[in-house]
């Protein structure tokens, strides 16, 4: 016999053999044994992940597929669990921003800096353009937007030092189709800057990156800020022009980034030196995640991060390149629709930084899923994975390395929580089985006690007593 007909007839008799391995386990999911159900619960998957593996598996096999749609069929309607083709089948909905704040709702401009220039933009002059500011305004000056709404107004801001904010309240940035540099309604671009009280609402570029700022290096702050219908919240650059790059955003909104046909992240950081967000509302992204960072140290402290009904995020907070992260005193949701089991992920692509440990302490972790969830994904060869004082609702899994420290994760139930369906995932009442408890060995103090909790909205509050109560919220006061 030649090699070729050895080779003819071994390829189809591995095929039946995959084929009836893959019925195997779809008869076993629909008998619902004991064994079928451990290694399902195990998984950490939800059943749309699998039913989705499994058909990608079958597509291409038109016997197999046509024997197999009405046994997948069943296990579909049992579980809730349709087609990835079904779920993106109804349109992401991008609703009007909300109302823009007014002077009460975003903290009074401070006097200026000794011998620093104010350029003034509003209706009334001497500016009418934010474009004109960019122009003008030299290094250390600041550029005060008189609150309103500004639509087509792109900006390149190229200086070295600067501070930008609205006054009076909010000032509304519209992209209305108009883009600088096809990249965003603003590039910022290796500076030092400070951005307060501005609305970025409804960039779209041909390459599908618009956002409302892209942070090309320097240093950059952002608070009392709202991203709100881009196609990425705020994106950065990476590599060589944004390596030693630190971002911070404070008490700032991000929501509904999405792109027709793939994904849209809230935040996308990528290879810089540092990430800081804290006090920040982070919900409704189509597809994408609310928050993913490349950055060499995350830090992500007492913010929300709810997908919410109508939102399809992945993951909820991804650093698909690990690094150095903390995850602290965050409430973090994921709604049924999404198209990942998992709310955090790290390492995912391979681990890119010389240093890189995950450290997920006092959140609030809860997962809508029906079956099936991971709270914490993280790919082998991390330093160390550490989980503690978090509070899990919902079903879920651990799915880390080797290297992975547990200490007081508790898990509550619906009715342990104040008001679950409003995202209010306070426990009602104290308990000891939900006490804190300072965790040991060699993890610093610092990095896993909570010094502040988020208040809704947009604002991390200084606790006034030592955290009581595992989780990011502390009990509702009676």
């Amino acid at each position: 016999m030649s090699a070729r007909s050895r080779t003819g007839s071994a390829t189809p008799r591995r095929g039946r053999i995959v084929w009836i391995a893959v019925l195997s386990l779809l008869v076993l999911m629909v008998a619902g044994g004991s064994a079928a159900w451990w290694l399902y619960r195990s998984s950490g998957r939800s059943p749309a992940e699998l039913l989705d593996y499994v058909d990608r598996r079958l597509a291409g096999h038109t016997r197999l597929e046509a024997a197999a749609a009405p046994l997948l069929g069943l296990v579909r309607t049992a579980l809730d669990a349709p087609k990835a083709a079904d779920r993106l089948r109804p349109p992401f909905v991008v609703p009007p921003p909300p109302p823009r704040r007014g002077a009460q709702e975003v903290p009074a401009a401070p006097a200026p800096r000794q011998g620093a220039k104010v350029w003034r933009v509003g209706p009334s002059g001497p500016l009418y353009r934010v474009a004109d500011a960019a122009r003008l305004a030299g290094d250390g000056d600041i550029v005060e937007i008189q609150a309103g709404d500004y639509r087509g107004d792109v900006a390149v801001w190229a200086q070295k030092r600067l501070t930008i904010r609205g006054v009076n309240g909010a000032a509304r940035l519209f992209a209305d189709g108009q883009s600088a540099e096809d990249k965003a309604i603003w590039v910022i671009r290796r500076g030092d800057f400070d951005i307060a009280n501005i609305d970025f609402i409804g960039a779209k570029v041909e390459d599908r990156n618009g956002a409302g700022i892209r942070f090309e290096g320097g240093n950059l702050r952002i608070s009392h800020c709202l991203f709100w219908g881009n196609q990425m919240g705020l994106l950065t650059s990476g590599g060589k022009e944004a390596h030693d790059a630190t971002l911070h955003i404070d008490s700032s909104e991000f929501a509904y980034s999405h792109v027709d046909g793939r994904w849209g992240h809230n935040l996308y950081v990528g290879t810089i030196a540092e990430l800081t967000v804290t006090g920040s509302y982070f919900h409704h992204a189509a597809r994408g995640h609310l928050l993913k960072s490349r950055a060499r140290r995350s830090h992500v402290l007492y913010n929300r991060l709810t997908d919410e009904s109508g939102g399809r995020a992945s993951y909820e907070l991804d650093f698909p390149n690990g690094g150095v992260v903390r995850v602290l005193g965050n409430v973090v949701q994921q709604q049924p629709e999404t198209d990942h089991s998992t709310l955090i992920a790290y390492g995912e692509e391979g681990y890119a930084w010389p240093d890189n440990r995950l450290t997920v302490a006092s959140n609030t972790l809860v997962n809508d899923l029906r079956h099936g969830g991971t709270f914490i994904m993280a790919a082998p060869g991390a330093a160390a994975v550490v989980s503690t004082n978090n509070l899990l609702v919902g079903p879920g899994i651990q799915r880390v390395g080797s290297h992975f420290t547990s200490w007081n994760d508790v898990r509550a139930d619906w009715e342990d929580l104040e008001r679950p369906s409003r995202q209010d995932y306070r426990l009602r009442v104290l308990d000891k089985r939900f006490a804190f408890r300072d965790a040991p060995g060699p993890t610093t103090r610092e990095d896993v006690t909570p010094q502040a909790q988020y208040t809704h909205p947009r604002l991390a509050k200084p606790l006034a007593a030592p955290a009581q109560v595992v989780g990011g919220q502390q009990p509702v006061a009676r």
